[in-house]
């Protein structure tokens, strides 16, 4: 099952979100180092907007496997326990998700029912904590995709792999005259 749109939607608006930060937190440093003025709401706007990336690169993060941790004991376990062992972390993530996704949905609703703006910028404060609820159920997703795959007996990992990254970006200044690199 393929969710193209959902990626490519998910890697817009993160990557929408580091350039509307970039370009906010850029003008207020301008602004105030050269025009000695500051914009009142780019500090709240800023931080609505990292918020953003937070919970929408939690997603994205597990997609890609660049969440790292903590693996030496599973990667020394047989192969069929080690596969058991990471059914089990996947179902406990996705335990997780749905109670941090229910926690983060109570706390907008409450948002929601009191009414408050932001502090200076003129709208509701429930709009941006939105994020919270909307990145656990990506992250619901993801890791319900990841288990459906380990079930079913793929070969699936929750973690990425630092020493094969490394082995992989490694540069060619490490190799040894008229060695090839693999």
């Amino acid at each position: 099952m393929k969710f193209v749109w959902l990626e490519r939607l998910e890697e817009g608006l993160i990557a929408l979100l580091l350039a509307a930060m970039t370009l906010v937190t850029f003008g207020q440093v301008v602004a105030r180092y050269i025009f000695n003025y500051s914009f009142v709401w780019a500090l709240e706007l800023s931080t609505f907007l990292f918020g953003g990336l937070i919970f929408l690169g939690i997603s994205y993060g597990v997609r890609v496997g660049a969440h790292i941790g903590v693996d030496a004991l599973v990667k020394i376990l047989p192969r069929n326990v080690a596969h058991k062992v990471g059914i089990v972390a996947t179902l406990l993530c996705v335990i997780y998700a749905i109670i941090v996704f229910i926690g983060g949905w109570v706390y907008v609703s409450k948002m929601y029912d009191i009414g408050i703006l932001a502090q200076d910028i003129p709208i509701y404060q429930w709009i941006p904590r939105l994020v919270m609820p909307v990145g656990f159920a990506l992250l619901f997703f993801r890791f319900t995709k990841i288990l459906i795959d380990m079930l079913r007996g793929k070969d699936t990992h929750l973690l990425g792999d630092e020493v094969e990254d490394a082995l992989k970006y490694r540069s060619d200044d490490t190799a040894t005259p008229g060695q090839e690199q693999p």
